[in-house]
């Protein structure tokens, strides 16, 4: 397993969906996961540590949970079959350990709102991640640096584009093609 962290500065609007950056804590890859816009609220507020008069879904889980003495220990993206990603919530309960089915968004809010920690399937990474280079805005990127393993934010959405395009999957590519437009 491999532990990650919420990259708050690239959850990005793609339309009606958003990405979630998870970043490896023990190499360069990144995991993109698309998530809808309510998940990317409630991941952004649990985050920045904001406020709300009332609990939201999350909260009240995260509540239920700490009311009967139910601890979440950590949250794993754990599969990806047919470019739909597969978490589980391992809980605490009355001495036993618990694998819960989540989706991701729901995994990554529930686990940040417990400070448990996040982590990714070796296996999950190895075809989902990618490498993301962090450039200046001013800089630019030397001949040598600029290879397939190290790509910016607009690279790596250029070359998504190009493979829903291969693989017909063209909302996806009308999505990323938005998106690439917005960054432009």
């Amino acid at each position: 397993m491999i532990p990650v962290e919420v990259v708050n500065s690239f959850l990005v609007s793609t339309g009606k969906e958003f990405v979630i950056l998870l970043k490896s804590k023990v190499d360069e890859r990144t995991l993109p996961i698309s998530i809808g816009q309510l998940e990317a609220q409630s991941i952004a507020i649990a985050l920045n540590n904001l406020p709300f008069p009332r609990p939201l879904t999350h909260d009240l889980f995260k509540n239920v949970l700490t009311e009967i003495d139910c601890t979440l220990t950590s949250a794993i993206i754990n599969d990806l079959t047919d470019e739909t990603f597969y978490a589980r919530l391992i809980i605490e309960f009355n001495g036993e350990t618990r694998e819960i089915d989540s989706r991701p968004s729901d995994a990554i809010a529930m686990a940040l709102r417990f400070d448990a920690p996040i982590f990714v399937d070796e296996k999950v990474m190895d075809t989902a991640g990618v490498v993301v280079s962090e450039q200046s805005d001013d800089t630019e990127p030397d001949e040598e640096e600029s290879n397939d393993t190290e790509l910016s934010p607009l690279e790596t959405l250029q070359k998504q584009l190009e493979k829903a395009i291969k693989e017909e999957r063209y909302e996806d590519a009308a999505k990323i093609r938005d998106e690439i437009n917005r960054m432009n």
